[in-house]
């Protein structure tokens, strides 16, 4: 799993690639804040070495909690800038900081 963080000097985002190893997995997403938690609007795109990954325009200076959901399972990255408990969920998701 990974996230890479480019930020764009000339407008205020930040391009966010998000990416995880998930080879034996049909279908994953991301979703979060920046997406109003809709796994339809935070597909990811599988490539051939197992990677689901995209790309998305997030508004800087802001803090985002997210997680992936692989073949309908939510898992926490492990490489996210930290983790909050959310109560709703009853479990921790990803923080992203950018």
């Amino acid at each position: 799993m990974s996230l890479k963080k480019q930020f764009i000097k000339t407008k205020p985002v930040c391009k966010v690639t998000f990416s995880i190893d998930a080879k034996d997995a049909d279908s994953a997403a991301v979703v979060g804040d920046f997406n109003n938690w809709n796994a339809e609007e935070g597909t990811l795109s599988k490539l051939k070495n197992g990677t689901f990954k995209a790309t998305y325009d997030l508004v800087k200076d802001a803090i985002y909690e997210f997680k992936y959901v692989i073949d309908g399972m939510y898992v926490n990255d492990p490489e996210a800038d930290s983790y909050k408990w959310n109560d709703f969920a009853g479990s921790e998701n990803s923080v992203l900081v950018v």
